[in-house]
This record gives C-alpha cells, structure tokens and sequence, in this order.
C-alpha cells in the first residue's frame, strides 16, 4: 500500500490537493472519511497499472478531482476514489458497504454496472453492434434516472479518460471519442455542466479531426494577441462605465473553445466568411450581486455601445433546460461586433457546474422539490423506456428529444412546452395527449392555419385541430422524408395505434409501400428479398412487411441500408466504373484537393489540360487566383521556367454524383414545374436536364435528370416530389430493355429545354 510519502500524482493532483478542495465545501469529519476512502482504494489498487504506465490509482484520484469541483457530497466524492475496486479488484459490494456505508456502496455498484458494458463488437456485424451499443446506452440513462450523482461520476470518468487516451489504438480513439461526441458531451451539455462539456467536445474533435484541430488552434494562437487587446480595452471602458452608474461588477474576457470556433466557421462558410471575419471568438462576461443589477448593466452596455437588432437573449426570464440563465447582447464595439453575456455569481455557478451546483445530496442541505423539477426530463426517461419496444429507439428518442436545443411554445391557455428544436405541431399535439395527436387534422400557429410538418419556434403559440370521427393517424407521419413527426415519443405512439391494427392488413399495407419504393427507384424487389431481410434481422418476411405496414420499419431506412449494401458492392466490383459518375467541384479550402502542407487556399482547375481524379497532378502558384492544379505532364508546366511557383498538390475525398433519371407525372398547373425545382434545390440536388411532355388530358409528364449522391437521396428527394399538389407518380425512368444497376446513370441526360 503507498504510504503517503509516496503521493501518486495524477495531472499534477495528489490525494491531498483532492482534501484540500474538498475542505473548501464539506466538514471536517467527511474528510477524514475521504482519507480513509482514498487508502482503502490505494491498497487494492496497489502493483496495477494504467495503459499510460502510471500506477492505477492516478486514475481515481484525477477522477474525485473532478468530482470535488462540482462540489458532490462526501458519500460521491468516496465512491469516486473506489468506483474502480469492486470490478478491477474483485472486492465485493458488500465489503464496500460494511466499511464505508450502504449509500457509497449503491454508486459504486451503480458505477460498476455502466463499465461492464461491453464497449467491444463484432467488426462484422454491424447491424449486432449497434444493438448491443443501443442496450449499453439504455441502461446507462435508466441508471442515471435512479440517481444523477452516478452519471456525474461517470461524466468525469470518461473526462479522465479523454486525457489519457492517447494511449490507445487509432482505432480505438476514434470510437471512444466518437460516443464522446454523440453521447457524453451533449449529456454534460443538458445537466448544464459546462467545464466538463466544453473539454469533452475539444478533446473528441482533436481525435476525430486532428488535422481541423491542428489548424484552428494554430490560427487561434496567431490571432491571440490582437483579440486579447481588442478585448481588454472593451472590458476597461465597459468596467469604468458601470463603476460610474453605481454598479458593483466583475468584468472578465472568454475566450470560446475550439470545437465552438469550428462550428462557428461552418456556418459562417456559407456565408464565404473566413475566419480572420469572426469576430466573436471571445466573449465579454459580467458578473454582478443581483437580478435587478443585471437589467441595469444591460442598459450601460445599450447606452454605451449601439446593439445589433435581433441579438439579444434573455435566458434569465426564459431559462435553459440546463439551467442556464444568463443575459446575452451583441453590440458593436470599434466597428466590430462584440457579444456581452451579464449575469449573477450565482447564475455563473450554475452555467458552470449545472445540475450538480443545485442537487439535492450537498451535505448538510435539504431535499428541495424545486431540485427535482430541474430534472424532471430526466425522471421522464422512466416513462419513455416503457413505450419503446427497442433500445435503439429509446436512445435515438433521447439523442432527437433530450440532447438537442429546445424551443419554448404556448398552448392557447398559455401553459409552456419545451419541444426539441425542429419539432412540428404533430409532435407538440402527441406531446399534450396520445389521443389528441391521433386526432389531429389541422393546426394554428399563432392565430394562422399551417402545414403540419412546418418547424415551431420560441414564443409560437400553437393550437390544434382535432376532428372526432378521425380513423386515426397517416401512415404518411412516419414517412421521415417527409418530416411530419420529429419526436421519437410521437414516432412511438403512431406505431403503437399501427401495431394495434390486423396483422394481416398490416402485412398487405407492408407489402405496398416496399413494392411501391422498389419500384421508383428502379430496383427489383425479387432480386433484393433476401438481403433485405438479412440487413432488418426479421425471422421471415412477413413478419417484415408487417413490421413495415405498422411504422416499426420505415421505407427511407430500406433505401439507406440497400443504398449502403450495393455501393460496397459496386465498390468490391472489379474495375471499378470511371465513366457513370461525374466528380463534384472542388470547394474553397474544400475536401476536393489538398497543397501538401497547406490549407484554406483557393484551387481551380487548368483550362489548358482539365486534369481529373487520378491524373498525376501538379500544383502552380499564380499571382492572384490561389493555385491553379495541372496535369503533371501538361506542356504549361513542363515548360515553366519558374519552377519555384511548383507546389505538390494531391487529390483528397471527391464525392461522386450519379445522374438519374425521374419521371413524374402530375395533372398540369401553373407553378408545377416550379413547386418540383425548389424542392430540387432545397435538398441541394443539381437539375441537370428537363423536358415535358403533355399527355392530351391535362396532364403531364416531366422527365428530368438530377444528380444525386445515391439511393438514399433519391428515395427522400422522391418523397419530397410526390406530395407535390398535383403530382399523381414519380419513379426512376427506367430503359426496361437494357436494365440498370443501383447508382448507375440512365444512358444520356435529357438536352436542356426551357420549361413551359
């Protein structure tokens, strides 16, 4: 056992830095407790080792480090230091709960359960692995409902284990960091712990995009200087102003992580911003006593610098789910724009420790409803789980409802809702009542009629439609391309009153909609039954389409996995096809070539020798259009007598587009042609070619060529188009003769002809 001479240090933290911060919160007889604890863990831990070489125990000990900062009490903080012992050490839960009680024991169990979920799958079966990862996750959110101190734990587990994951295989740091990503962060981001959040996402997106990292935080560092002065400037005159009005403030900068900042320059690309155009990589913050104090501030702040319109948040009247509550403007400071967030000491304590800088267990306090009610999205999880037959529906519920932003509606009595951003008055209705959204025919926003798959937003007061001789829900509302549901729980309830009807009409519902999707997207159904069944895992085919005609399967997910399924074909296939695809243009500073060394630099293509992927190509640096990519052997570049301007070039990741064929045949209007071009354009689909054809019976054919991406796009943009007003069909246009294959063009796109 080490004595405490020989202190393991774990990130520059020893046991007694642990004590010395747990003393700043907890009485002195806990930390006593705490001692006893951290021994017990050294002395099983004692000769175990990490992967980084350090002595196991480094690991706890960085762990309850963590632990301590949110201020948990004695009873988490012990079941910090020894959440590893009852299943690296074989010590049992009952000796655990006869030396330091049955409340340690039960997180520590709880603790043991969540690491023996086996995190390791079958490489070749994908369809198991996902299942078996669904269930993991599952039961780690239903533990976390019994009691949220054993997610905070575990949160900063899997923090620990982000810094040291370094130790591992590529393949391995690409799957931790990717659950990371999609589960751990966005769950500290709903708990509203945002020091564990914002290191979480850095630290997966350093993994899972080494190269953006790189380059963000090398652009960062070269900029620092310049924003730590505009900054600090800003803050001086803002701190002087508010001395003058009487308020007593602290006034401090922010700088945003870095995986923000990435987020941040992928919007701003669509607006051609670079990121020396960013200009609110840093924040001002602004800490005051008082509520009041805080509207007062926000009037210097107005009186001092002039507020962008339609900048402003005011999350201290309308909170975050997590808590948050915080004033936020952007005003224009040296004609820049700058964001300002006010906010109390106490509101910063809560963004900065969430759920944990309110909960219940802190020593010496009392159970407090209100605490309960902060969390009672979490409690709500117990209810779901029930609804939902499969485990990978009850976390892709708690990814769409649960992790992802919310906006706040209003029923006509006034009661407040909290929907998942994206959500449409279906989901709003089903969220009131399982009946009402059965019901549902129609829906007000605001005072005006809407399509019931538009998107709500905050301060939408929505009201809904219902009719009483409703023979229940459209099949139509779990068709995801079409957008009508979003929530997982509506999803769920439509399904339930599906599966409730005959199986046999459910079976013959089934077999129309996979006829149906086979049919216009060119492919035979005969021919693909059986991998079909093998990629859904049904135990026959029946059971399959019945599957299908109750909403337990969707058609958009046959396109996607028949999709993925005949591309590994075709890319198995040898030689691979050249000629079917056409390559997608290269963007600025874009994935479709690459300056050896470089990034962010504009590349065009040569006139003079068109060079294409897997031509050996050569890069030249002009004077003021970026590089230019020729051919290797083009007569420009071998007879450059500058050579110097030469610079390696190589092709990266170039998407393929496959040109198909669509005919639709619709009843003739005015605006048709243009109802089918914007949904063509909203899913980002080039329109290559068009033709129509009048039939003589007011109606009309329009064959057109779009490029697509494969199966997948083509089966949502088919969707889009059929409930176009006064679309009767639309299907691949298919040479019956010849035949086609899944992602190959139909012989020669369709001359371009301006429409009637």
């Amino acid at each position: 056992m080490p004595t405490r001479t020989q202190n393991p240090v774990a990130n520059g933290v020893d046991i007694e830095a642990v004590l010395h911060r747990a003393a700043e919160y907890l009485p002195p007889d806990r930390i006593a407790f705490l001692r006893e604890a951290y021994d017990y863990a050294a002395e099983c831990h004692e000769g175990q080792t990490r992967r980084t070489g350090d002595p196991y125990i480094s690991h706890p000990l960085a762990v309850t480090y963590e632990v301590t900062r949110l201020e948990l009490d004695a009873n988490a903080v012990a079941a910090a230091l020894l959440h590893d012992v009852q299943e690296d050490c074989g010590i049992p839960n009952e000796e655990i709960a006869k030396r330091f009680g049955a409340d340690v024991a039960r997180l520590v169990d709880g603790l043991t359960k969540l690491e023996k979920l086996p995190m390791k799958f079958a490489a070749t079966d994908q369809f198991a692995r996902d299942s078996v990862q669904a269930q993991n996750l599952r039961k780690m959110f239903l533990a976390m409902a019994e009691d949220i101190r054993v997610v905070l734990i575990k949160l900063c587990d899997r923090l620990h284990n982000m810094q040291t994951l370094w130790a591992f295989n590529p393949e391995k740091q690409q799957r931790i960091a990717l659950e990371t990503q999609e589960i751990f962060a966005p769950l500290a981001n709903r708990l509203g712990v945002w020091q564990i959040k914002w290191e979480l996402e850095d630290l997966a997106f350093r993994y899972l995009e080494p190269e953006k990292y790189r380059q963000i935080a090398e652009l960062l560092a070269s900029k620092r200087e310049s924003r730590e002065k505009y900054i600090h400037e800003a803050a001086d005159v803002l701190r002087a102003q508010l001395a003058e009005a009487g308020i007593r403030a602290e006034v401090t900068g922010r700088a945003k992580h870095i995986y923000s900042i990435y987020q941040k320059m992928n919007r701003y690309s669509s607006q051609e911003k670079s990121f020396d155009q960013i200009y609110d990589l840093l924040a001002v913050r602004v800490f005051v006593d008082t509520v009041a104090e805080c509207y007062h501030a926000l009037g210097v702040v107005h009186a001092l610098w002039r507020p962008i319109p339609g900048q402003f948040d005011d999350y201290i009247g309308n909170p975050k789910d997590s808590m948050y509550q915080s004033l936020h403007t952007t005003v224009v400071v040296g004609g820049r724009p700058l964001e300002i967030q006010i906010r109390t000491h106490e509101m910063h304590r809560v963004a900065e420790y969430g759920v944990a800088a309110h909960w219940r267990y802190k020593e010496g306090g009392k159970q407090q409803g209100k605490d309960e009610e902060r969390i009672a999205w979490l409690r709500q999880l117990l209810d779901w789980q029930r609804d939902l037959a499969g485990a990978e529906d009850f976390v892709e519920s708690v990814k769409t409802d649960v992790f992802h932003d919310q906006v706040f509606v209003y029923t006509p009595k006034g009661a407040v809702l909290d929907m998942p951003a994206g959500a449409t008055p279906l989901d709003f209705a089903y969220r009131i009542h399982t009946d009402l959204g059965h019901q549902t025919v129609g829906a007000k926003v605001n005072g005006r009629m809407v399509s019931l798959n538009s998107h709500l937003k905050n301060g939408d007061v929505v009201e809904i439609i219902r009719s009483r001789a409703s023979k229940g829900p459209s099949r139509d509302w779990l068709n995801g391309n079409l957008g009508y549901v979003r929530t997982t729980h509506s999803k769920e309830k439509i399904r339930q009153w599906f599966r409730r009807q005959e199986r046999a009409e459910n079976i013959d519902r089934g077999r129309e909609l996979i006829e149906k999707e086979m049919r216009r997207l060119g492919l035979d159904l005969s021919e693909r039954q059986d991998q079909i069944l093998g990629l859904f895992a049904y135990a026959n085919w029946e059971d399959f389409l019945a599957a299908l005609g109750y909403g337990g399967v969707s058609t958009n997910s046959i396109a996607r996995k028949v999709g993925a399924l005949i591309q590994e074909e075709e890319a198995a296939a040898e030689p691979p096809p050249v000629l079917p695809t056409k390559q997608a243009p290269a963007a600025l500073g874009g994935p479709g070539m690459r300056v050896t060394g470089v990034g962010n630099l504009l590349t065009t293509i040569a006139r003079c020798c068109h060079p294409v992927p897997g031509d050996q190509i050569v890069g030249y640096v002009t004077r003021a259009r970026g590089v230019t990519i020729h051919r290797a052997d083009c007569h420009n570049v071998l007879n450059e007598g500058e050579r110097e301007r030469l610079v390696e070039v190589e092709w990266g990741t170039v998407a393929k587009l496959y040109p198909v064929s669509v005919r639709i045949e619709a009843w003739d209007r005015v605006g048709l042609l243009r109802d089918v071009t914007t949904v063509v354009t909203e899913d980002k689909v080039n329109m290559v070619g068009v033709r129509t054809v009048e039939n003589g019976d007011g109606s009309v054919s329009i064959l057109a060529t779009l490029e697509t991406t494969g199966i997948e796009q083509l089966s949502r943009l088919l969707s889009r188009i059929e409930i176009i007003r006064g679309v009767r069909t639309v299907e691949r246009n298919m040479d019956r003769k010849r035949g086609t294959k899944l992602n190959e063009p139909l012989p020669i796109p369709l001359p371009r002809r301006a429409a009637r």
